[in-house]
């Protein structure tokens, strides 16, 4: 190399090393499951363990777990935390592969607030076996460039290693660190695309963006498979609804013109820690554009959704990872639904007042939603199974 000439990057360099040709991003349902902590902020792994299985639900849930993410209150909890949230995912998504009628990937979420944070939690990730990694560069307080970092830094960790892993990119303007744009730039996600680890992106925004990134990566597809995952969970039912009347055939198209005619190559449901069966069959339904099925299936998540709003004063209040724990441990799952340091809490009075709501929910779900489609304790948990009442001849 002459004086001054510039340094592969470590993208170019590692081509040769593991390649990922035959990969494919796993579509359907990701659950970005919640992080199960003592009342000391301690991870109580037993439980973080049972929440992984029942988000799998026998394999009649989620395609995906997706570890140390928002949900999983990433910013909450230490980066030892992060990586043993991480670990239990991998190990117990290896173990439900030996008996599932279908493939399950743990994606190890590596953000941290700190770029030797984030590196560190990618090598952990490469050593745990993940099938995937995510990152939001956004979140990440000293990264001031995000495709430098991408491509460069973490090259050098798959450099180093000798393997990649699939890299997905994780767009969520509430968990941007401060002073940092709320979306990535789109010549970002273009120039991101075009990196052979990176496969995809979950974006929690709306249409337009969505829109926006799959314009960005449309040229690359050639090269790889670039997956768009809706992380606005509840716009799958407006995204993939087939145009009935005259003003449905104006949004069908409407959304086909935002979205640069790409749906979303799988939905990453917060809600669906709690009701991993109903959001695996939202997704089936609406791949398949079965209205009637559509309709009652976003009737009763947005039942959830509705439980789990609040006033206090005049302002509305959704403690959205408080409620999802609430609901785990009102079903047997877990023993602690305490939440960390800083996140958004019930009180008392709303915590009875969410059980009682829950309650209503499930039994509603019981009576009106598919046989087989509500979520319940799988024995295999390591807790006793909770009451069957109305669906116990449901499931047979």
């Amino acid at each position: 190399m002459t004086s001054g000439q510039r340094p592969s990057p470590p993208s170019a360099r590692i081509a040769a090393v593991h390649s990922l040709d035959d990969y494919l991003p796993r579509p359907g349902l990701s659950v970005p499951v919640v992080t199960i902590l003592d009342a000391r902020g301690r991870l109580l792994e037993d439980q973080q363990r049972a929440v992984v299985r029942f988000a799998l639900q026998d394999g009649a849930g989620a395609d995906i777990i997706f570890a140390a993410g928002t949900t999983g209150e990433w910013d909450r909890i230490d980066n030892n935390r992060r990586q043993a949230v991480a670990r239990i995912a991998i190990e117990e998504c290896r173990r439900a592969r030996a008996s599932a009628a279908k493939k399950i990937e743990a994606w190890a979420c590596i953000t941290a607030h700190t770029r030797a944070e984030t590196l560190d939690n990618l090598t952990h990730a490469l050593h745990a076996g993940a099938d995937a990694v995510v990152v939001a560069p956004l979140s990440i307080k000293d990264i001031e460039h995000p495709v430098d970092f991408v491509e460069r830094e973490i090259g050098a960790v798959f450099n180093r290693t000798g393997r990649m892993l699939p890299l997905f990119l994780y767009e969520n303007p509430d968990i941007a660190a401060p002073g940092k744009s709320p979306h990535l730039h789109t010549r970002e996600v273009k120039a991101m695309a075009r990196l052979p680890y990176v496969r995809g992106i979950k974006v929690t925004a709306s249409k337009t963006v969505i829109g926006n990134y799959a314009r960005a990566a449309s040229n690359f597809k050639a090269g790889h498979e670039f997956a768009i995952y809706a992380g606005n969970a509840h716009l799958i039912f407006d995204l993939f609804a087939p145009p009935e009347g005259v003003a449905d055939r104006m949004r069908h198209y409407w959304n086909r013109y935002l979205t640069q005619r790409t749906r979303p190559y799988g939905v990453v449901a917060g809600p669906a820690n709690a009701m991993p069966r109903e959001w695996q069959r939202a997704w089936q339904v609406c791949r398949s554009g079965d209205v009637e099925l559509m309709r009652l299936y976003a009737s009763a998540i947005d039942e959830f959704r509705v439980a789990g709003a609040f006033k206090r004063g005049a302002r509305a209040y959704r403690p959205t990872i408080a409620t999802l724990k609430a609901s785990l441990k009102d079903m047997g799952v877990i023993d602690s639904d305490a939440v960390g340091a800083g996140t958004p809490a019930l009180s008392d009075a709303e915590r009875r007042e969410f059980s009682a709501r829950f309650a209503v929910l499930r039994e509603r779900n019981a009576e009106m939603l598919e046989p087989g489609w509500v979520s319940e304790l799988e024995a295999s948990a390591g807790h006793a199974p909770i009451s069957k009442r109305k669906s116990a001849g449901r499931n047979g």
